[in-house]
């Protein structure tokens, strides 16, 4: 399936972008590991999340999902029952590495896999420290899934992370769960919605700078969780609003916490016009409304740790690199080498494509401004942020851009295609 995207003159318009993901499958598995009924509202409805429920339904919990309420009837920290069938995570690496936290302090036997693409990506990751605690644990060549899990008795334990991972930091702090006193210390602060969400939900969980402690819990309580517009979604709008002439569009209910809004800080750093309204909170997380103009944007250098609160909106931000005054570098960012397909040297190909000066470094990318785009066929090299980023750059590419294998989008943003072009002149 292909899509074809023609330059735009303006965009103007009011949008709600689908839930948080991140927070999605956090609410999920936390509501799951509670004892009762629990309602989530505004849960993602795209295949990352679809994945969770349905491992979260193979262990035993009862996921009945609408429109805009989820009910999750929980089974305990201890409740789960022995899955009949290998778990399948899908695309969704935040499926399959969470999980393996709980399936780690579990008294039976499971197996977890995913697609092929999953299938490629860096487990060890998880499965060393996890063993550290105790578990019984092991994956092909010690380096990928299907990962095995058979049953442990989880010990306390203190990881010092060489990465920031919200995914890796979140598994060692769901099996806490299981093991008591575990404690997780980041090189740089990752995206924290698993902290928030323990802490809403009752379970004892400290955090002292980057260091977060979890203890052994018994109990977690069912509650009502509201899920804020997924940021990482928005981005892609907020940079089409800032690079298209004319726009002016507004983004309502949109998660801001703090780990997260690297791409509004990134944005504004380039000369962007962004306000924020309406600040509140929502279960703990802040929210708010985002009114975004279109602007003239500068070059600048993003590394260090402002990297891992935007590693999921780095391929559109070189997009945005592409409209700016100047040289745009972006360092420390190995870590995109790692996702659903090499981002640097998926974004570097397609920019080139499109007539871009672009290097790339083993961590980098150097992006040089004031580029006058030109459409053409594009791959997506089956990953959504590449596919979307790239629909993005086609408003400001002069001709048509015609992207292939959109299907992929479906993974996070099923609406993506659909809600831009409601966008477009006005």
């Amino acid at each position: 399936m292909n899509v074809q995207i023609k330059k735009a003159h303006r965009l103007s318009g009011t949008l709600q972008v689908p839930g948080d993901k991140s927070i999605s499958h956090r609410a999920l598995i936390c509501a799951a590991l509670a004892k009762g009924r629990s309602h989530i509202l505004g849960l993602a409805h795209c295949e990352d999340v679809n994945s969770t429920i349905r491992c979260l339904q193979d262990l035993g919990a009862i996921v009945i999902s609408g429109k805009t309420d989820t009910t999750v009837e929980g089974k305990g920290v201890l409740g789960f029952k022995k899955p009949a069938k290998i778990l399948d995570a899908g695309n969704s690496g935040t499926t399959i590495r969470l999980l393996s936290g709980v399936l780690a302090g579990q008294p039976f036997e499971s197996q977890i896999t995913g697609d092929d693409s999953l299938r490629q990506r860096p487990m060890a990751r998880i499965i060393e420290p996890l063993r550290s605690m105790g578990a019984q644990i092991s994956g092909v060549d010690d380096q990928f899934a299907p990962l095995l899990f058979k049953p442990s008795t989880l010990k306390p334990a203190l990881h010092r992370l060489k990465i920031a991972s919200a995914q890796v930091k979140s598994c060692l702090l769901l099996a806490g769960l299981y093991a008591g006193a575990t404690t997780v210390i980041e090189p740089a602060p990752s995206r924290n919605h698993t902290e928030i969400m323990l802490d809403y939900l009752g379970v004892p969980i400290t955090v002292n700078g980057n260091m977060i402690s979890v203890r052994k819990c018994d109990r977690i309580q069912s509650e009502i969780i509201r899920i804020p517009a997924d940021i990482s979604a928005a981005a892609f709008f907020m940079v089409a609003a800032t690079i298209v002439p004319d726009s002016e569009l507004m983004l309502k209910n949109v998660g801001l916490n703090p780990t997260r809004t690297g791409i509004i800080d990134v944005l504004k750093s380039m000369g962007a016009q962004i306000r924020l309204q309406n600040l509140r909170k929502w279960n703990n997380e802040n929210i708010g409304d985002v009114l975004i103009r279109s602007s003239r944007l500068k070059g600048i250098k993003i590394s260090g740790e402002t990297i891992p609160r935007i590693i999921d909106e780095i391929p559109v931000l070189a997009v945005a690199a592409t409209q700016a005054e100047g040289e745009t570098i972006i360092s420390d960012a190995r870590e995109l080498r790692f996702k659903e397909t090499d981002r640097i040297s998926a974004t570097v190909e397609n920019l080139t494509k499109m007539g871009c000066a672009i290097e790339a470094r083993s961590d980098a990318m150097i992006i040089q401004g004031n580029q006058s785009l030109n459409g053409c066929s594009l791959m997506s090299f089956g990953d959504h942020r590449i596919a979307m980023s790239f629909a993005v750059a086609g408003l400001v590419a002069d001709g048509t851009t015609t992207i292939w294998n959109v299907e992929c989008c479906h993974i996070s943003f099923p609406e993506f295609f659909e809600q831009l072009r409601s966008l477009v002149d006005g």
